[in-house]
């Protein structure tokens, strides 16, 4: 199989996605005009990053921003709480609104085009959303379990096109409500209900196992999610939280499955996008965290390599976003082979963590 490029099916996936919309016309203007302003921006974007490059500063297209540590729910296997990073109490010392602000406004002019807005459940952070609606040369995907998604929300994601919910899904209701709750599945559907009527674009998160593998990439799932309008897939590798879950991590023969019916479904359902992580990373040559493709900002403002991975020598509060991609620790992962070695499953720098620590000691 060739090599993925992730950054140029992104490009070509938002055209496939404007083809439809342009199809869709006459019931959704907004989109279309959005999307065809996305598109020239994204272009410009990628001509930003190159010559970053060009000065031998590598600028990552996507950002992971998680605007707080709350969360409405306990979900089973949540690497956040397992890595205390997750509460349900406000935690001291978040970063702003206004200092997000700042962040998103350093991030568009280094070209970066999507910025994924995570938590706990980032929205409860409203403010912080309504300041990324202000930034419409980024694409801001929005984790999030779909609980809160009220009127005043569906008003917001209605006027900016760049908000895009990616709402948390396991399957069918059965596997949803054990791992989430009872009756967040039905909540999930009730919420696509309502973006569908008003012709808004969204997505879905599901995090694939050994155990629920074939049936989230089954064409009743897929089927389901795209009736009712879902654009983007995204497939989470499960991350091992400990020695008792490790059996559910899926190994090389489910990530070979998932790998295969991925493409089968890309030609299948042309107007919607289909990403695994780290699976797409891998075919990429190996993980994109540290920048090579994308780092994570916490809620207190420090910078790590990805979520699963909260370590941290920088924060920005006290450094510029392009300091931080040239930060010690960023430039160790990458000229380094923790980011090229293989893995059991889910991270690589989640399995390799206690080298990651050594590195913030030296």
């Amino acid at each position: 199989m060739d090599d993925f490029d992730i950054q140029e099916y992104l490009a070509e996936g938002v055209e496939n996605i404007v083809k439809d919309a342009l199809r869709a016309s006459l019931r959704n203007p907004k989109e279309i005009l959005f999307l065809r302003k996305f598109s020239k921006y994204a272009k410009r974007a990628t001509s930003i990053r190159q010559d970053y490059k060009k000065e031998g500063h590598n600028i990552p297209v996507f950002l992971i921003a998680s605007i707080t540590s709350s969360c409405n729910l306990h979900c089973s296997g949540c690497y956040s709480r397992a890595n205390d990073a997750c509460s349900d109490d406000v935690p001291q010392n978040q970063l702003s609104g206004d200092e997000w602000g700042e962040i998103f406004n350093q991030a568009r002019e280094l070209g970066i085009s999507f910025i994924v807005l995570a938590g706990g459940e980032p929205m409860l952070r409203e403010d912080v959303i309504t300041k990324a609606s202000k930034y419409p040369e980024i694409l801001f995907p929005i984790f999030t379990n779909g609980t809160i998604l009220n009127n005043d929300y569906l008003d917001l994601l209605n006027k900016n096109r760049n908000l895009v919910p990616i709402l948390s899904i396991e399957g069918d209701e059965k596997s949803t409500d054990s791992r989430r709750g009872k009756g967040i599945y039905n909540q999930l559907i009730d919420s696509m209900n309502l973006m569908r009527k008003q012709g808004l674009i969204f997505g879905a998160s599901v995090t694939f196992t050994k155990d629920n593998l074939n049936s989230i990439i089954s064409d009743d799932f897929i089927d389901t999610l795209h009736e009712f309008g879902c654009k983007v897939v995204f497939f989470i590798e499960y991350v091992p939280l400990d020695e008792n879950t490790v059996n559910l991590a899926p190994g090389d023969e489910e990530r070979g499955l998932l790998l295969d019916s991925i493409n089968n479904l890309r030609e299948k359902y042309s107007d919607m996008l289909f990403m695994s992580f780290p699976g797409d990373e891998k075919s990429s040559g190996g993980c994109l965290a540290a920048g090579r493709g994308f780092f994570h900002i916490n809620s207190q403002g420090g910078a790590e390599p990805c979520p699963a991975s909260p370590y941290s020598d920088i924060n920005v509060r006290d450094a510029s976003l392009l300091e931080i991609l040239d930060s010690k620790l960023f430039k160790s992962l990458r000229d380094g082979d923790f980011l090229l070695d293989d893995h059991a499953g889910g991270c690589v720098l989640f399995e390799r963590k206690d080298d990651v620590k050594k590195l913030l000691d030296n």
